[in-house]
């Protein structure tokens, strides 16, 4: 029987020479998805388990994939972003590598696509690159027909016109792409979020482009992989419906036993495959035996959002606390504030506590707006879109706008009934000169910021959050704050936020816990005049 010369790659385009006369992943009959997975397990195993035999995916592996490569009634792609967040050790590398082959030379391939691998470094971007060489040499119909450039980590298709590249976050900056196919590598540990901001702008360019991002969970609820973990699980809970984003998150739950090994595979779906149990189990031994070794170990093999500096507050308290807050039905309700002033680029906060309305917290933030893109860089979390959405004021300029905020501390006073408002004098004297300038009366009552008077602050305010009596609406930035805080605890176990151990900025926390304190000391009235304090 003749053999039956394989079908073109793209419509008009003749079967190059290097190529065989067929591949499997060419049969007639098969799915979109059965050709990507027919064409990975194609490919050579280069280290590791099976090392020179033939990649087999995992059914996790294969039921992934069958959900991102599916067509929709127009019979294009369905999916355009899709999620698989395993722990640490099951196949990611060797998985991205193969799907950067699939897009570059395989089925998904086009006629001068662009394919990029992206990850948190140089050095880890130059894994996926090393993956694919390896595939790529030991593939002699692969060899012959791609152009690997190692010191670029890049690779030139020579007969279709496709490239791929390895990209880094903490790299330079890359614009002026038409991404056909980007795999982002362990979101998670990005240090800078520009990166994949410019690669998901960049598919806009293309029919059926696809963004797939394959990693462990951030421990941090405002990194952008945990806001794309928080979506697949509403999506899986039926909450939303978004057809063009699948997502898969294996992990065990938070109150599950982590020292269990019934519970690993929930997190580790190739375990006892290709990933090492007795590797897992050694390092579950050391996480009991050291404590300080069991947050990391919870997120990297457990894939929990757990961060490895314990925090002073249980994130599940915290959003116990988070009934929404009705802001009109406040108005001239008894209050009483804190306020954490920034010396020039920080953060400044004021927070006001309702004990009689349930607990009501409202946040108050300013920053200045002219470096609030450099801003984000730096703390990767979203000042812009928290501007949009008037949970932090950007003040004119590069600097705090100090007189900004007198303004706005008058009409706030104005609208509610504000029994005292604690502050700390740093930073404060400017501010105190402006009100005085301006006339503008508030209840200020000066607030140390040692053990003495925050350890009996920080102790209101925990009774308020475990006991209901805090209501904080889940405010975007209060949440972050609240997850970076972290307490320092003196010889005689009082308690205050420390600014310097505390993961990233908490000043609206402090501020709260400032506001609780005072309202549960209560000792009257006191208003500013000018000079100084006086007592009423």
């Amino acid at each position: 029987m003749k053999p039956r010369a394989p079908a073109p790659l793209f419509e008009g385009w003749d079967a190059p020479s290097t190529l065989p006369l067929h591949h499997a992943w060419q049969e007639d009959g098969l799915t979109r998805s059965e050709r990507v997975i027919a064409f990975i397990q194609s490919l050579p195993i280069t280290k590791g388990f099976g090392a020179g035999e033939r990649i087999q995916l995992d059914q996790f592996q294969i039921d992934w994939i069958e959900g991102i490569y599916q067509d929709d009634e127009s019979g294009e792609r369905a999916v355009r972003t899709g999620l698989l967040s395993v722990a640490r050790g099951n196949g990611k590398t060797v998985l991205c590598a193969a799907l950067c082959l699939a897009h570059l030379i395989g089925p998904e391939s086009e006629p001068r696509g662009e394919c990029y691998s992206a990850a948190a470094t140089r050095d880890q971007s130059a894994l996926i690159y090393a993956e694919m060489e390896a595939i790529i040499l030991a593939t002699p119909w692969m060899a012959a027909r791609l152009n690997l450039q190692r010191f670029h980590k890049r690779i030139e298709d020579s007969v279709t016109g496709s490239i791929y590249r390895a990209l880094a976050s903490d790299g330079g900056s890359v614009h002026g792409l038409a991404s056909s196919f980007v795999v982002c590598d362990e979101l998670a540990q990005w240090k800078r979020r520009e990166l994949y901001d410019v690669l998901r702008t960049s598919l806009g360019k293309r029919r059926e482009p696809l963004m797939l991002v394959i990693g462990t969970q951030s421990p941090h609820a405002e990194n952008v992989m945990s806001e794309m973990v928080d979506y697949a699980r509403r999506i899986a809970s039926g909450e939303i419906e978004d057809r063009s984003f699948h997502g898969a998150v294996y992990a065990v739950p938070d109150d599950a036993d982590p020292f269990d090994p019934a519970n690993w595979p929930l997190a580790n779906p190739a375990l006892g495959k290709f990933r090492s149990e007795r590797e897992l189990a050694e390092e579950a031994a050391r996480a009991r035996r050291m404590p300080t070794f069991e947050p990391a170990f919870r997120n990297l093999y457990l894939n929990q959002r757990v961060d490895a500096e314990p925090k002073a507050i249980n994130p599940a308290e915290w959003e116990a606390c988070g009934a929404p807050v009705d802001v009109a039905a406040l108005a001239g309700r008894p209050c009483y504030g804190g306020l954490d002033l920034s010396s020039t680029r920080d953060l400044s906060a004021l927070v006001l506590y309702f004990p009689e309305d349930g607990g009501a917290v409202l946040s108050f933030a300013w920053c200045p707006k002219e470096n609030l893109a450099e801003r984000e860089e730096v703390d990767r979390v979203p000042y812009r879109t928290w501007a949009k959405q008037n949970y932090i004021t950007p003040t004119p300029g590069r600097a705090i706008d100090k007189r900004f905020i007198a303004a706005a501390l008058g009409q706030i006073a104005s609208q509610f009934e504000v029994r005292g408002i604690a502050f700390d004098r740093f930073a404060f004297v400017d501010l105190q000169v402006i009100l005085n300038a301006e006339g503008i009366t508030l209840p200020l009552v000066e607030w140390g910021q040692g053990f003495r008077s925050m350890g009996p602050a920080v102790d209101a305010f925990e009774t308020a959050m475990l006991s209901g009596q805090l209501r904080h609406g889940m405010h975007p930035l209060l949440r972050w704050c609240a997850g970076n805080m972290i307490y320092e605890t003196d010889p005689a176990g009082a308690r205050k936020p420390s600014k310097n151990r505390s993961i990233d900025r908490i000043d609206p926390m402090v501020a709260l816990i400032m506001a609780c304190g005072l309202a549960s000391r209560d000792e009257g009235q006191k208003v500013y005049q000018g000079a100084g304090i006086s007592w009423l």
